[in-house]
């Protein structure tokens, strides 16, 4: 089933001042995770598959152990508990790469935990895009209809689940907090789209991803499960990595997943992405201020609208 997140999150509540007191008593202990056998590169993925080790780290799994492959180094891959818990392990030192959503990339970026290493590319692009989906009983045909429904979406930090989804519906004019008849935090993409399935909920938010991904593994049907909206282009969740590890690694690493897709040991079915979707290849070449156009579409996500979101969650 799906679970309400806890009010509020622990990093969102946090002093600022705080986490980078925090990062900065651990940048030594992350400097010497130097990729030996003793002390391999510790690697945390946002948990975009509903959390679980078997979605999100096996997708990641083949990618990493082609480029340890190519550069000699080793990496401990795991799962983060939630988008923020993925946030605080690079900012205290407990992980030296991470994966993130671009809105959790921002945070752990502006707190100086992390730089862009990588990004996945497809078709040519390394972008993706956010949704609202209905079920097609409920009623809703545009974004106005969502007023009075019930509403569901997943981690707070995530950018295609929660923040986008709650930008779309701003921009129209409508409070999710407010002008909707409930609001359900469940989680992830795939236990928003389970909810709507479920019938437990109208409409959702989560990744084109993740709702393409439910609709090939049979998890949602699209005559049940319908598109109300999707949002512009985003920058696709990048891989990123601590300021502190060696440049010279950084620099290996770039290489190895610039070269990722033609490496021995790995199959074109392998390169995977975000929601486990199939990629091209990966690219070091990544911009920070195309990242940072995700802040700028996010300015109406206040902190109040998120705790306001929250309230209404737990009131249920």
């Amino acid at each position: 089933m799906y679970r309400k997140l806890p009010t509020p999150l622990k990093f969102i509540s946090v002093c600022l001042c705080a986490m980078l007191t925090a990062f900065a008593s651990a940048s030594a202990l992350s400097a010497v995770n130097d990729g030996s056998a003793d002390r391999p590169l510790r690697v945390v993925l946002v948990p975009a598959d509903g959390g679980t080790e078997d979605g999100t780290r096996k997708d990641f799994q083949p990618i990493f152990n082609a480029v340890a492959g190519a550069t000699g180094l080793n990496f401990n891959l795991r799962v983060g508990q939630s988008y923020g818990a993925v946030v605080e392990a690079m900012c205290n030192g407990a992980a030296d790469i991470a994966w993130f959503g671009p809105v959790s990339y921002l945070q752990a970026h502006q707190l100086g935990c992390a730089d862009l290493l990588a990004m996945a590319v497809s078709d040519g692009q390394s972008v993706y895009y956010s949704g609202i989906f209905a079920r097609t009983d409920s009623g809703i045909d545009t974004l106005q209809d969502v007023r009075g429904k019930k509403l569901a979406l997943g981690d707070i930090n995530s950018t295609s689940s929660f923040n986008i989804p709650v930008a779309m519906l701003l921009r129209e004019g409508i409070d999710p907090a407010r002008d909707t008849g409930s609001v359900t935090m469940a989680g992830s993409h795939a236990n928003v789209l389970s909810a709507l399935a479920q019938g437990l909920v109208d409409v959702g938010g989560a990744s084109f991803d993740s709702y393409e991904k439910a609709l090939n593994a049979g998890a949602i049907s699209a005559s049940e499960v319908r598109i109300v909206a999707k949002s512009a282009p985003l920058p696709y969740p990048p891989l990123a990595i601590q300021p502190h590890v060696d440049a010279s690694i950084k620099a290996r690493l770039q290489d190895a997943f610039n070269r990722v897709h033609t490496l021995p040991g790995i199959t074109p079915e392998q390169i995977r992405g975000y929601g486990g979707k199939r990629v091209d290849r990966y690219t070091s070449e990544v911009s920070e201020e195309s990242m940072a156009e995700v802040g700028d579409m996010l300015n109406a996500v206040t902190r109040d609208v998120k705790q306001n979101i929250l309230a209404a969650g737990n009131a249920r």
